[in-house]
């Protein structure tokens, strides 16, 4: 099917699970256990509740792959970021965050490991209460690397990004062998901190990436609409993914107006296409979705573009991200129409006999 429709990653928890005037503005790197509003031992079977209301959520709008909407989270990273071994959590480092600010984050002490699968779980829930196409997604290392202060590796973060790939690694191998079809590395550092990407953010991903036979991608942005408002009208780390071996590359185009001749030079990547503005409360028309997605048919081929929103919707009221999914679905369809009425006549041109014919 063309143009089908996803998430990137996250949909909004409800307001009696977490305490989102504790969320608002914070992107958490530790745990935070203060925003959720359910105290042990009654917070995973609250989590599940609202995880349910998120896959129906998504199904109900008409989205063809479906996440967990990273509802169990309190970011998209600290969930595996804490989870990891040579990691402290009890005496935690500072690093600066993407407005520039320092913020506290893991402190790296020794070798970074993986002790065990952190998301699995968390697939077996999904893929239990869905019949649609799944997809997770976890933490790049390129980005791991930029949320921790690295006191060990000699604090050469280029050498912990090798470490928290091989741990991003084999969490993909244990995910794609429990059935899902998508998995997603989240790597927005890769823009915010382009000269060290260039240095070893792609090498890192590959890393990540060694003999994965799934479906994977590299989602970039300019981080939450709710934390980072400006928008650079291009990125500034992104022909670069071409040479990834990554099989999609998420992107936003809705709030930054992206200039999208830079997707040529991604030819052969299927595009997950940003094209709900998360900064902008009003809803858009399905029209609007559909212009979006016309951008870019100039430098994508149309069976390589998945339809999604800018970034993860985790900040915005409820009521407003399931308005915006449903705009959403409606624009991709009539992109959809458009594309199969034109094939459609384009066949009865080439086969002129067969109009004819009894």
């Amino acid at each position: 099917m063309l143009f089908p429709t996803t998430l990137v990653g996250s949909y909004p928890q409800p307001e009696w699970l977490i305490d989102r005037e504790v969320l608002m503005g914070n992107v958490p790197r530790l745990r935070m256990r203060e925003l959720w509003r359910i105290p042990e031992p009654r917070l995973r079977e609250a989590q599940d509740d609202a995880t349910l209301v998120a896959i129906r959520t998504q199904e109900q709008a008409g989205l063809d792959i479906i996440t967990d909407g990273e509802i169990r989270r309190e970011s998209y990273s600290n969930q595996f970021a804490t989870a990891l071994e040579g990691v402290s959590l009890d005496n935690p480092g500072t690093a600066l965050g993407r407005s520039g600010n320092p913020i506290a984050v893991p402190r790296v002490v020794g070798p970074i490991r993986r002790r065990h699968p952190v998301t699995l779980a968390d697939l077996a829930f999904l893929r239990r209460h869905t019949n649609r196409r799944v997809k997770m997604t976890l933490p790049g290392p390129f980005t791991l690397a930029q949320q921790a202060q690295i006191d060990h590796y000699g604090g050469s973060r280029e050498l912990a990004a090798m470490d928290y790939a091989a741990a991003v690694n084999g969490e993909i191998r244990d995910l794609f062998g429990a059935g899902a079809d998508i998995v997603q590395l989240d790597e927005p550092y890769l823009q915010a901190r382009p000269d060290e990407a260039r240095a070893f953010g792609v090498e890192a991903l590959q890393r990540a990436l060694d003999g994965i036979r799934g479906t994977t991608a590299v989602h970039l942005c300019f981080g939450y609409a709710a934390v980072v408002h400006a928008r650079p009208s291009a990125y500034s780390f992104l022909p670069e993914l071409a040479a990834c071996h990554c099989r999609q590359i998420s992107i936003e185009t809705a709030q930054s107006h992206l200039d999208c001749s830079v997707l040529a030079e991604l030819r052969g990547k299927q595009i997950i296409l940003g094209t709900i503005d998360l900064d902008d409360m009003r809803i858009e028309s399905p029209e609007d979705v559909a212009a979006r997605i016309r951008r870019a048919l100039p430098y994508v081929d149309a069976a390589n573009i998945i339809v999604a929103p800018d970034c993860g919707m985790k900040y915005l009221p409820r009521e407003i991200a399931f308005a915006k999914l449903t705009a959403m679905v409606a624009g991709a369809r009539i992109v959809r129409n458009e594309h199969e009425r034109s094939a459609a006549c384009k066949g009865r041109a080439a086969n002129p006999d067969r109009e004819a014919s009894p």
